[in-house]
């Protein structure tokens, strides 16, 4: 036996992979898989149809019911509740539990609840005595009753560099600032301030928008707790203006993460092809213009994390 198992702990299953501990009082079913390297902590209970991926720990109090799956590099806080029947009754059992899936290198807060069916993105933060009601994404910092997205791992906001008073309708390269994330950059458009009139903030397509637009579409009216985008482009380009309001901008190249805030109509963010982008904290009179440089095409979007890895990795190798 290349695992270990406490003396007071009953480990029926005999799929428990290499260097993995188990601690007192744990109780193991016989179909449960377990991989190599776990730390499986003081009462903790494993169903049958439970599959545990390597290098996970699971903490003292957790019961993974039939549908659980943990994969490689999970960590599980104390006391943490799992279920897979949204109805369940005494003495009935449905026709076949409902699945949950603990992506990659996701963390989950001591305490926290998570309803079944769901799925916890790569990466992705729950807080402790969170109440997980919905699916998370790749990355995502949840907290709250119900959970609620509060912001991104590894996500630092950048500082937008105060060129608000250029008031120049030539373009300037001064106005163009690199953010960190592979081709993605925030342009200062030119402002022209009229206390009497009226403000204006104006734009060139080619010059302050890297290119010629064929589609524009606006995204308002968002409750604040919402997020959208959660996708990258194969061809297209997208240039971002908040003309009222504020909501913050999301950009991963699969290396790097930033978090803009665009709170001003004279400011644009410019997205290259193969950048994920996801937009949150929109406040109540947010409205964010969108300039796309390819019409509407569903195959061109990549709607999952993982596929946008993979995508990414493959474009490495060429």
């Amino acid at each position: 036996m290349n695992y270990f198992v406490h003396p007071q702990a009953l480990c029926e299953s005999k799929d428990i992979g290499k260097d993995t501990r188990v601690w007192a009082f744990a109780h193991i079913l016989p179909g449960a898989r377990i991989g190599s390297d776990c730390n499986i902590c003081d009462s903790v209970f494993i169903e049958n149809k439970v599959v545990v991926g390597n290098r996970v720990t699971i903490k003292c109090g957790v019961q993974l019911w039939d549908g659980v799956t943990l994969e490689d590099d999970v960590f599980i806080g104390p006391n943490v509740t799992f279920s897979n029947d949204l109805f369940p009754r005494s003495k009935q059992y449905p026709e076949a539990y409902a699945s949950t899936l603990i992506c990659k290198g996701a963390s989950i807060g001591a305490n926290a609840t998570l309803l079944p069916g769901i799925v916890v993105g790569q990466n992705a933060m729950i807080g402790a005595g969170a109440v997980v009601t919905h699916s998370v994404s790749a990355n995502v910092i949840v907290v709250g009753n119900p959970a609620r997205v509060i912001g991104y791992v590894n996500a630092k906001e950048l500082e937008v560099e105060s060129l608000m008073q250029k008031t120049a309708i030539t373009p300037s390269a001064e106005l163009i600032q690199n953010v960190g994330v592979k081709g993605v950059t925030l342009h200062h458009l030119s402002y022209v301030e009229d206390n009497v009139r009226g403000h204006l903030s104006v734009g060139e397509f080619e010059k302050d928008v890297p290119f010629v637009p064929k589609r524009y579409f606006l995204v308002f009216d968002v409750p604040s707790e919402k997020v959208r985008g959660e996708h990258a482009h194969y061809q297209c380009q997208q240039f971002l203006v908040c003309v009222q309001g504020s909501c913050s901008v999301i950009v991963d190249d699969g290396q790097h993460r930033k978090e803009i805030v665009l709170d001003r109509p004279n400011v644009g963010l410019y997205l290259p092809p193969m950048i994920w982008g996801v937009q949150y904290k929109y406040s109540e009179d947010a409205v964010l213009l969108v300039f796309a440089s390819h019409y509407y095409e569903p195959q061109d979007y990549i709607r999952d994390y993982d596929i946008f890895l993979d995508a990414m990795r493959e474009a490495e190798q060429r």
